[in-house]
């Protein structure tokens, strides 16, 4: 009966708060709430002179300006070619039931960058870094009416890094109110530092904050919950709290018969911890965690609950396209869902932390995280302008920072995360090595290091061997709180950097794109832990995960394209990826997924030539051509062997292995339907593709997510547009201007058809196909909730449909 009683109480003030949150300018002081603060703020672009004479812009959070702005030459190919610049943002709020015996926070996930902020005409501080979340107390300068939010981002150096930034509040920002004594900011921490199979050990750290003046004699309450919503460990304990300080303490719970977390089943644990003063609730903290148990072998590569096992890693920029850096959650579920279906495991956060609730979905979908601060220390790498590896480039960047702020930011990175059980490692930086960008060794002159910008061993450029003390500066940041996860780093200069300490700072040792290096140094470092960090699509990449058991991992470059490191103008993202910019897989998806994804599945892609197969470049799709031509047909599979039929006539049966080969049939093109079958090893067909000779386009096919994933206001909704023939084969080469006639309660956030060097305006209602495709994402304010809306869309020279939200 008290258990049930505590789980129905610990329910219902769980949804007072999310109700709380609901309210964009009036804030409710009734309860202690993390609440978000995004809507309801302004925008203007440029210096601000005098706030009441420019012309401010309404917006939502998150925000990113450089997205919104047009695509032009005269930027830097290294972020898109997209401008920084200067702007500000303004939010003018009342807190109800204003007290002031409450503290009062603001909580930015991150701001790119340089940011300032003041509250009521104070200034709070600047934080330089874009990636790095921050918290200012507002407490001393409040209103009990009135109150005013400035916040200023300068970035003027637009070509400060290697990839696209952003710009902006482009992350989201959350106002705590919180009791004189409250939880500090970050300040549990909970680890799993014995598992076995009957009994798990939890440890819990708080950190607590008395602002009240005086001791106080409090009772800390912890219940944990598994994800029925089932009590099952308990801990009440007593705690004197001296005033005007932090208060530690440390707390253990045993749960019997844990249900572990692992990718495949990503159990979690819901913890509720309580601060009670004379019977009245001070503070309630919340969070999910997960029981795992990991380590790394430097001869038998990773386990994972005692279990060996291959980490199967993408790596990922936080920008998806139209969105720019300014990506809602539902966007991000989608994409994670695709690399679920490609049969991943881990992701790579490159090169800087992430979105808040990235790290919250790899916990609840069943993620490995590789977690990184840097891809530059104190020195600024080539941030090329005209293109990549083209003319001349600049330098500006964190490096400017690094040396006041480095240790800093690693620490919070790691104090804002070290929860998620989904993080593994933690990486200090990534390729600060890279041969003479800006780091050299004379045994660059030995010319065995495949990346070298410039020629061999330069003299004028700083030494390598000064990274170890720095390495060590951060790994003494990390360990300070969190000793429960290796210190990383991605090193692409290895054959300098073992004439170094930096290899030897680090637990663990990534390697960037350097798999010929595996046997050779595990022969010579026996005691190194040597993982793939960043790695080639390439087979025997692969191979080299597969066939040496002293080798964890492979994190794959990347999953998705992204905007930044481009080529030339007109091109202004990279196509690195294996998915497209508005997240639909490309061929090579298929054949990661062959090798990856234990599903049986077969699947088709054509080329012109052998080269081609093997490369596995210019693959289309589409069995289209004229009598005359000759194609390739390439099958990628994980099935027993494979047969071809070209309109019901047998083209040969192979197996179904790549052994260092890809599988392909040499084809005379003739018009009609291309069938790929595959069987196990009793001869059972188990998985078919088909491809059909596409007719002249005369329709359009509309899908979207009928689901309404979202938060407690807006909804947002992934319309994908597909261009068809009259027997539903996509059309690939016959694009067309697409158009969303929507209502006034749907906004286009951005409009995504893949085109790495499209320039239109990705705001607009209109965007043109790409390959036969377009994808929207449209955001559903409150007033759709309720309401039948309905959804117009016109393709030029085809038509126009409808279709009605009325599934809600």
């Amino acid at each position: 009966m008290t258990i049930n009683f505590l789980k129905t109480l610990l329910h219902w003030q769980k949804i007072l708060l999310l109700l709380v949150v609901s309210l964009p300018l009036a804030i409710s002081a009734q309860e202690n709430s993390k609440m978000l603060f995004n809507e309801s703020w302004q925008f203007h672009l440029g210096e601000l002179t005098n706030k009441s004479d420019v012309n401010w812009q309404n917006i939502s959070l998150p925000h990113d300006w450089s997205i919104q702005s047009d695509f032009d030459p005269k930027w830097a190919s290294g972020t898109g070619f997209l401008p920084g610049g200067i702007a500000w943002y303004k939010k003018n709020f009342v807190i109800q039931d204003y007290s002031p015996n409450k503290k009062y926070s603001i909580y930015f996930d991150g701001v790119y960058k340089n940011s300032e902020v003041w509250i009521n005409g104070h200034f709070l501080g600047k934080r330089p870094n874009g990636f790095i979340p921050f918290q200012y107390d507002l407490t001393p300068y409040l209103n009990e009416t009135e109150n005013e939010i400035l916040v200023k981002c300068n970035h003027t150096d637009y070509a400060d890094s290697r990839y696209y930034t952003g710009s902006g509040i482009y992350r989201n920002v959350y106002l705590i109110q919180q009791n004189p004594i409250h939880f500090s900011q970050w300040g549990v921490f909970v680890t799993t530092p014995k598992i076995e199979k009957d009994e798990a050990e939890l440890n819990i750290q708080l950190e607590i904050e008395n602002l009240t003046g005086q001791l106080s004699p409090s009772t800390i309450i912890i219940n944990i919950s598994d994800n029925e919503g089932e009590i099952v460990a308990t801990n009440t304990s007593t705690l004197q709290l001296y005033p005007n300080r932090e208060n530690y303490n440390e707390l253990h719970l045993k749960i019997d018969t844990p249900k572990l977390w692992e990718p495949d089943t990503p159990n979690l644990y819901d913890v509720d911890i309580r601060i009670e003063v004379d019977g009245k609730l001070m503070e309630l903290w919340s969070d999910k965690i997960g029981i795992r148990d990991f380590k790394f072998d430097a001869n038998k590569g990773f386990f994972l609950n005692v279990k060996n096992m291959l980490i199967k890693g993408v790596c990922i920029h936080h920008d998806a396209g139209a969105l720019g850096a300014a990506v809602p959650k539902e966007v991000w579920k989608e994409r994670l869902r695709t690399l679920k279906k490609l049969g991943a495991n881990a992701i790579r956060m490159s090169h800087y932390p992430h979105q808040d609730y990235i790290y919250d979905l790899a916990d609840e979908m069943g993620f490995l995280v590789q977690d990184e601060a840097f891809d530059e220390w104190e020195f600024g790498k080539n941030k090329w302008i005209e293109g990549w590896n083209e003319g001349t480039p600049g330098k500006d960047g964190y490096h400017k920072d690094f040396e006041q702020w480095g240790a800093k930011d690693v620490e919070d990175m790691v104090r804002r995360n070290r929860n998620h059980p989904s993080i593994i490692m933690w990486s200090i930086g990534n390729e600060i090595d890279y041969p003479n960008d800006p780091y050299t060794h004379p045994v660059l002159d030995e010319g065995r290091n495949p990346q070298i910008y410039g020629k061999g061993y330069m003299p004028d450029h700083p030494p390598v061997d000064q990274l170890g003390k720095i390495a060590n500066e951060l790994s003494m940041a990390v360990k300070k709180f969190d000793t429960t996860r290796p210190v990383t780093a991605a090193l692409a200069g290895v054959t300098m950097s073992n004439f170094t300490a930096y290899p030897k700072i680090l637990d663990i040792v990534g390697y960037n794109y350097q798999e010929f290096r595996y046997k050779e140094d595990h022969a010579k470092y026996p005691e190194r832990v040597i993982y793939g960090s960043e790695n080639g699509d390439a087979l025997s990449a692969w191979n080299a995960v597969k066939n040496n058991d002293f080798i964890a991992s492979q994190f794959l470059w990347t999953a998705f394209d992204f905007i930044g490191e481009a080529g030339k103008w007109p091109y202004r993202s990279s196509g690195a990826g294996i998915i497209d910019l508005a997240g639909k897989p490309k061929p090579d998806f298929y054949f990661r997924k062959s090798l990856w994804n234990d599903d049986p599945m077969v699947f088709m892609g054509i080329t012109e030539t052998e080269e081609n197969v093997i490369k596995r470049r210019h693959i289309s799709t589409s069995w289209s051509g004229s009598e005359k031509d000759v194609k390739y047909v390439s099958a990628y599979t994980n099935v027993d062997s494979v047969e071809l039929f070209l309109n019901n006539k047998s083209l040969g049966k192979k197996k179904g292995e790549y052994d260092g080969k890809m599988i392909f049939w040499k084809v005379p093109f003739k018009s009609g339907a291309l069938l790929l079958k595959g069987y196990n090893k009793e001869g059972k067909e188990i998985a078919t593709h088909t491809l059909h000779t596409p007719e002249s386009i005369a329709d359009f096919k509309i899908t979207y997510n009928k689901e309404y994933i979202g938060t407690e206001v807006d909804h947002i909704l992934i319309v994908d547009i597909d261009l068809i023939d009259k027997n539903g084969t996509l059309i690939i080469n016959d694009d067309r201007p697409v158009t969303f006639e929507l209502p006034s309660s749907i906004k286009v956030l951005g409009l995504e058809s893949g085109d790495l060097k499209s320039h239109e305006d990705y705001q607009s209602n209109q965007r043109s196909s790409y390959q036969g495709k377009l994808r929207a994402y449209l955001k559903l304010s409150e007033g759709t909730k309720n309401q039948d809306v309905s959804i117009n869309v016109k393709v030029k020279g085809i038509g126009e449909k409808s279709f009605t939200l009325n599934e809600r």
